[in-house]
């Protein structure tokens, strides 16, 4: 896909575009870019595009453009406004994810809900390289590899990191259990 861009196939990038901009809108919401996160992602789609001649061959395109993403939300979030408020996140993180369905349990999606409000209130609380790691591997479903690349970090860096944030995620939130054994995609 990348060559028939780097050919000049201006319908290849915007098949790039179509596929990649839900995980990208939820990593921008979920990173705090709030209700800038279409325009963060728009952003990083042009600078994504502008930086196709350093991408490398054979490379995933996805952590790649996550990590443009996680760079653009930062700037934005430190340009706009440095303290957003926490409701403001969980707007723009619910916005985001997929409407429930009608036929949903009232009583589940409002425990859902209450879930949702409370690990981000908990990842609040992380360093900032913590709450990445998380919301890489968690929230945007990206296996190690992909966590790694789009950071920019050796993947043992992301383990033991991982491993740090999981411990503090279970001290703050008592009825926390992280995974076990991971599901690695390979």
């Amino acid at each position: 896909m990348i060559a028939r861009v780097r050919a000049g196939e201006p319908e290849a990038y915007a098949e790039l575009v179509r596929a990649h901009t839900g995980i990208a809108l939820r990593a921008a919401a979920a990173l705090g870019a709030g209700a800038d996160a279409e325009d963060v992602v728009q952003q990083a789609f042009v600078k994504a595009y502008c930086a196709l001649g350093r991408f490398k061959d054979g490379a995933s395109f996805r952590p790649w453009l996550l990590s443009i993403v996680t760079n653009e939300t930062r700037n934005t979030v430190r340009t706009a406004a440095r303290q957003r408020t926490l409701a403001g996140r969980e707007a723009a993180f619910v916005e985001a994810e997929p409407l429930i369905p009608e036929a949903a349990d009232p009583a589940v999606a409002t425990l859902e809900t209450e879930r949702r409000a409370a690990l981000l209130s908990a990842l609040e609380k992380l360093s900032e390289e913590h709450r990445l790691v998380v919301t890489y591997r968690y929230l945007l479903e990206m296996d190690e590899s992909e966590t790694a690349q789009a950071l920019g970090w050796p993947r043992g860096t992301v383990k033991s990191r991982l491993n740090r944030a999981l411990r503090k995620l279970s001290r703050l939130l008592p009825d926390f259990k992280p995974r076990e054994g991971g599901d690695e995609r390979e």
